[in-house]
């Protein structure tokens, strides 16, 4: 069964509005030299839907612009999610190696954006490490539980990875 455009667009939609909500409700822990965004676990839904990848997207956008992030900390945190998600989508027959690329995306650049635009007086190296952690939870660990819980649930039952139709 073929996915409709609207149904690509409501969940593009709700998992934009997830990770926001998530992102701004857990602020406390999703910003800064040591983080854990919670968010960041749905970077695991492009294994089912590529229809997560502007949701993750948009949702990053707005969770980093409710957060209060700074512009640069905007426009870089969401490239990396993008970066993320895109990865994971081209590695959905993988999908336990899929949390890799927002984990590594973000690893790189958001360090970058904690020591340039927040000047937090760390070593690059240390933040990389803080900030790899919290993306090996969140991504990882939370990722990969909530892939296995939607793949129980039968959420996803019409993907195009279950079902190898196309979405588009």
């Amino acid at each position: 069964m073929k996915q409709t455009k609207s149904m690509w667009i409501a969940q593009s939609a709700i998992i934009a509005a997830l990770y926001v909500v998530i992102t701004v409700v857990l602020a406390p822990f999703g910003f800064g030299e040591v983080q854990l965004r919670v968010s960041e676990a749905l970077t695991i839904l492009p294994v089912f839907t590529p229809a997560a990848i502007p949701g993750l997207f948009i949702g990053c956008l707005l969770g980093n612009l409710l957060g209060g992030g700074i512009i640069l900390d905007v426009l870089v945190g969401t490239i990396a999610t993008l970066i993320g998600a895109i990865g994971t989508y081209m590695l959905r027959r993988h999908k336990y190696i899929a949390p890799i690329a927002p984990i590594l995306a973000n690893t790189i650049l958001v360090p970058f954006v904690l020591k340039y635009g927040y000047n937090i007086p760390l070593p690059i190296p240390m933040m990389m490490l803080t900030v790899g952690i919290g993306e090996v939870l969140s991504c990882g660990v939370l990722g990969i539980a909530l892939m296995k819980v939607l793949e129980k649930s039968g959420v996803f039952v019409q993907s195009h990875v279950l079902k190898k139709t196309n979405v588009l």
